[in-house]
């Protein structure tokens, strides 16, 4: 019997799966960063989740009781209305409806494809930066974001070096 089967309660899952959210999780990890491994939830906002599902954070995902994780699901889907800032969600303002909105996984994904080809359509500065495949949010490509060729340097022939 190893050591880690000591710790474990019975209930211990090696796989968390949230059903709501489609999500498969992880259950040796701790509960932020096991919520992390879900697409469209970073550290500071599974930190919150913790806290308002009023978890301990160093516990591990496999170990929360169902009602916990029904908990964490519920503030995870519906996020401003269980208490997260507005200003947290990763889709404030959404053109479509006007409201604040958290997207999560393949919907995320679509989401932001769907941002990207509209302001090629409507030929928005940003837009016209995606279609050249350029950097969009104002760094430097003098010396990085080559790609392709290599543009400005040139090695010398081995016939010109000994010379």
């Amino acid at each position: 019997m190893s050591s880690l089967s000591a710790v474990r309660p019975k209930n211990f899952r090696e796989k968390v799966f949230f059903r709501k959210l489609r999500s498969q999780v992880d259950g040796n990890a701790r509960v932020e960063h096991g919520l992390t491994q879900i697409r469209g939830i970073g550290r500071r906002f599974a930190q919150v989740v913790v806290k308002l599902a009023g978890l301990n954070p160093n516990m591990r995902i496999g170990a929360i009781a169902e009602k916990d994780l029904n908990r964490i699901e519920e503030i995870i889907l519906n996020p401003v209305e269980n208490g997260v800032p507005n200003w947290m969600v990763n889709r404030a303002k959404d053109l479509r409806s006007g409201e604040d909105l958290h997207m999560l996984g393949n919907k995320l994904e679509l989401t932001v494809r769907r941002d990207i080809e509209r302001m090629k359509k409507i030929k928005s500065y940003k837009g016209v930066r995606h279609h050249l495949r350029l950097k969009v949010r104002g760094q430097r490509t003098k010396s990085t974001g080559r790609h392709g060729l290599v543009v400005g340097v040139m090695r010398r022939k081995k016939g010109q070096q000994t010379k």
